[in-house]
């Protein structure tokens, strides 16, 4: 399948880039990403494996774009994580004895 990545045109096959990703340790999930095989990886490092090319010289939309067409599951960036009750500024006690 003809993929464009970055403004350049790429013929991809499924297996070809489950064949990129064989043997490679995924690296920690910060944004997007996408699984393969048993495995997930951030968009961005596959996206460096088929295209050959820094990681800032093309979007992870893009990637996800066409990883999606080839008939990879494709994840969202994970939520940013929120302070709960328990994450809170310690308070202070209701009343105070001083002696």
């Amino acid at each position: 399948m003809r993929c464009i990545i970055a403004g350049y045109s790429f013929d991809l096959i499924m297996s070809e880039v489950q064949l990129l990703m064989k043997g490679r340790q995924p690296e920690a999930i910060t944004g997007e990403s996408v699984r393969i095989g048993r495995r997930v990886y951030p968009v961005k490092q596959v996206g460096e494996a088929i295209t050959r090319q820094d990681r800032r010289d093309f979007s992870s939309q893009d990637v996800t774009r066409a990883l999606v067409r080839l008939g990879f599951t494709c994840d969202a960036a994970p939520a940013p994580a929120t302070a709960g009750p328990a994450d809170s500024a310690p308070t202070q006690p209701d009343s105070l004895v001083l002696g």
